[in-house]
């Protein structure tokens, strides 16, 4: 059975840091583009970041996030990451961790697995 479990969402104040992990198990990781979701309150749930199968190249949703947050990966451990730094309050919201086939499978909402999510609020 394959699951994307993600961890370390909490509440922040702006202008701090915080790393999401996404653990998957049951998958042969290296075959799989990883990426991240976001779903604002009241919105739909939007891409955020990719990382391909190797962890050679990466794709960021545009300019809200891209120079403050970065993917990664670690094959041998399972896990994706994603760094988020100088948090704003519009980055709240539930983050969703995915695999696909490749980075344009990500990107056009091809996505084979999902996580369940990690709430991240980000309030003074």
């Amino acid at each position: 059975q394959v699951q994307l479990e993600e961890s370390g969402g909490e509440s922040v104040q702006p202008g701090d840091s915080l790393r999401l992990s996404c653990t998957a198990s049951g998958l042969t990781i290296r075959n799989y583009a990883l990426g991240w979701f976001r779903r604002a309150p009241g919105m739909e749930r939007g891409f955020v970041a990719t990382i391909s199968p190797a962890g050679g190249s990466t794709v960021y949703a545009g300019p809200s996030v891209k120079g403050r947050f970065t993917i990664s990966r670690d094959n041998a451990k399972k896990i994706a990451y994603l760094q988020m730094n100088a948090m704003r309050p519009e980055d709240t919201g539930v983050y969703f961790c995915a695999a696909a086939q490749s980075i344009p499978a990500m990107t056009t909402g091809r996505i084979d697995f999902w996580g369940r999510g990690t709430q991240v609020t980000v309030s003074s």
